[in-house]
């Protein structure tokens, strides 16, 4: 082999070392590459999670406001509303949420029993308002309409805006109550109600804390579920057997006795 082949051929593989070479360092700085992006994705992914945290842990933390109970509220610290003749001989309490599917289903079933009741001034109704479904699925719906029935009891109008609430009740899944316009768009079902007054207290949340209390005297009850309904300390929800029309006797035999 003549010494000019030989130098071609080293000049050759020496060309080809360099190239690996320069192959193997861009290998290297794309690899180099990706692994800082991972790690600023995950970085970045991270602040953000940090911060809905801390936003949430703000919003859960945020000093609540007074306790400001509806108007004509009674019984143990204001919590319930009342429908019917105080001198009643018979007291049904009712703890119910909002936004609870198994209230709304109690509501039709029996509302027009118990209002004939109440207006005969047979039936005393206590109502008390919590905010379960909130704490189990989300959101804030059951406070917000429970803040506007307690709005509606300050204007006189607790009943008529109570049964619309029932009557335009979303699914359980939707958090359709959280928004206040929502729920003073329905006041305008009830006479006189969707008032300046009214919209303020909607809008303000006058009675969240009010609402707040009253679910945990519904936990301190040691209750497990809404609707809880008692009559004479007797949860007469759980009676497999009750229906409107033996709740009316009982009711009525009461009266009688």
């Amino acid at each position: 082999m003549s010494e000019k082949n030989r130098d071609e051929k080293r000049t050759a593989r020496e060309r080809l070392a360099v190239e690996r070479e320069k192959q193997k360092a861009a290998d290297k700085r794309r690899r180099t590459l990706i692994v800082g992006v991972s790690i600023v994705c995950v970085l970045g992914l991270a602040a953000v999670i940090g911060v809905l945290a801390a936003n949430a842990g703000k919003k859960g933390s945020e000093k609540a406001g007074p306790v400001v109970a509806p108007s004509g509220a009674q019984g143990k610290d204001s919590l319930a509303i009342p429908v019917g003749k105080d001198g009643a001989k018979s007291t049904l309490t009712v703890w119910e949420d909002m936004r609870c599917p198994a209230c709304m289903a109690f509501e039709v079933a029996y509302r027009p029993t118990l209002h004939e009741l109440a207006d005969s001034g047979k039936l005393r109704i206590e109502y008390h308002l919590v905010r379960l479904i909130d704490g189990n699925l989300g959101g804030t719906g059951s406070l917000r309409a429970a803040n506007a029935v307690a709005c509606a009891q300050d204007a006189g109008k607790f009943r008529d805006y109570h049964d619309a609430l029932y009557s335009n009740q979303p699914k359980e899944t939707d958090d359709a109550f959280a928004d206040n316009d929502k729920l003073i768009e329905l006041a305008g079902k009830v006479s006189g109600l969707n008032t300046p007054a009214f919209q303020k207290c909607v809008k303000d949340g006058t009675h969240d804390s009010w609402v707040n209390k009253s679910q945990k005297a519904f936990q301190g009850g040691g209750f497990t579920g809404t609707p809880t309904v008692l009559l004479g300390g007797k949860n007469i929800y759980q009676d497999q057997t009750m229906t409107p029309a033996k709740l009316k006797q009982m009711v009525e035999e009461a009266n009688r006795g």
